[in-house]
């Protein structure tokens, strides 16, 4: 219990553990709010905006409200985008004359105002064909948007078969959004393949930090078995332990990580799989830094006892060496999980992760994104949600390593 008053003692790995525990919170409870498949096909076209999205049926047929709010400069900025009104000056400074500081593409009125007195769909005089075409459509949308007409909605008359006048909208009635019986709603959008990308994401930090705990738990189990006998035992067996480390470290970590990955095969590369094969490659410095540790502790007197008092290697390991080490220990795991989210995100973004399609990883969608140019569309909620919960992890972890660090290390002890 003194132990860990004195790590939470440590402000740095006070706010690393709130990070991480936050990020743990929302990822295990949000599911309860919100269930269903993370993976499932919503929206049939790709890349939805974050937003609430109702059934225009629902809407159609539910009970308005009037209110006396005048919607007509929403409604004109609705019919023109941005775009739209950029080429409607264009139009008008290049083809017609205009200054171009008497043309305001914010102020929508005004600028239809202009458009109407001096558009001419029959002026094609160094226009191109594409852009007579373009033109003709912004002026279309203009004609919409001035049409402040109600809509009416018809139905069949069972007896004739005719359209009958049912229901009329005008543009200044409501309807409530809670009383729309269906509706879906986006906080962060949906993805190329009309995915709820915050339900997507949720499930895929559960699936990385799965992997990285398990790669994290191989990759430190291996380097401190080996770095405990090297170090203990020494000569011959620490002279090829050492060896075997130093031609793991020469040859990139991440190199070797991804001849393995492509030597297994795309069908049997699995979510467990490739945190195993992250875990196998990550070991040597822990291995390395164990063994230099044991190094300093195998000719204490504590272990000369124990030596002396014959008990076996195993026991001497256990007991006399790994409680001294055993700080060292959990932060080098917790190291080693960051890697392994880490790595775990680069291999996917090679096309060289976990092949599955019943759950996501966060490198997975940062895969997908790529592939489906959503950095090129715009379409930042695809990608940046993820990038941020990447560093937050990699942001946390390293500050609770920090402040271990500074705990348990003397040398760097307030």
């Amino acid at each position: 219990m003194g132990m860990i008053k004195k790590v939470f003692h440590s402000p740095k790995f006070r706010l690393g553990f709130i990070i991480f525990a936050a990020l743990l919170l929302f990822v295990f409870l949000y599911p309860l709010f919100d269930s269903g498949d993370p993976l499932e096909m919503i929206a049939v076209q790709s890349y939805l905006k974050p937003g609430t999205y109702v059934s225009q049926y629902d809407v159609a047929g539910s009970d308005g409200i009037t209110l006396d709010v005048v919607a007509s400069d929403k409604k004109l900025a609705s019919h023109l985008p941005e775009a739209d009104r950029n080429k409607m000056k264009t139009y008008l400074v290049d083809f017609v004359g205009l200054d171009a500081n008497q043309v305001d593409t914010n102020n929508i009125p005004k600028l239809i105002e202009q458009w109407m007195d001096n558009y001419n769909p029959n002026n094609k005089a160094g226009l191109l064909v594409s852009a007579q075409r373009d033109y003709r459509n912004i002026n279309k949308e203009v004609l919409a948007a001035l049409d402040a007409g109600d809509i009416i909605i018809a139905i069949n008359d069972p007896e004739t078969g005719e359209l009958i006048q049912n229901k009329t909208i005008h543009d200044q009635q409501y309807v409530q959004v809670s009383s729309v019986a269906n509706r879906q709603v986006f906080p962060l959008g949906g993805d190329n393949f009309g995915r709820n990308v915050l339900r997507e994401l949720v499930e895929a930090t559960k699936t990385s930090l799965m992997i990285g705990l398990i790669a994290g738990i191989v990759a430190t189990a291996i380097g401190l078995t080996l770095g405990l006998i090297a170090g203990y035992v020494g000569g011959t067996t620490d002279n090829i332990i050492t060896f075997i480390t130093n031609l793991f470290t020469v040859i990139p970590s991440f190199v070797i990580l991804i001849l393995i990955s492509y030597s297994v095969g795309q069908e049997a590369r699995g979510v467990l799989l490739v945190a195993c094969i992250i875990g196998f490659t990550a070991w040597p410095w822990t291995c390395r830094s164990v063994r230099s540790q044991v190094i300093s502790l195998r000719n204490r007197d504590h272990v000369n006892l124990m030596k002396l008092s014959g008990h076996g290697l195993l026991h001497i390991l256990t007991t006399g060496i790994l409680p001294y080490i055993a700080s060292y220990v959990v932060m080098a795991l917790i190291l080693q999980i960051a890697q392994g989210i880490l790595s775990e995100a680069q291999l996917s973004m090679l096309g060289l992760g976990a092949a599955t399609s019943k759950t996501a990883t966060l490198g997975l969608m940062m895969n997908w994104a790529t592939l489906f140019s959503a950095v090129v569309n715009g379409s930042w909620w695809a990608y940046f949600p993820v990038v941020i919960v990447i560093a937050l992890m990699s942001f946390s972890m390293n500050l609770m390593n920090t402040g271990l660090d500074q705990v348990f290390n003397p040398q760097l002890r307030d």
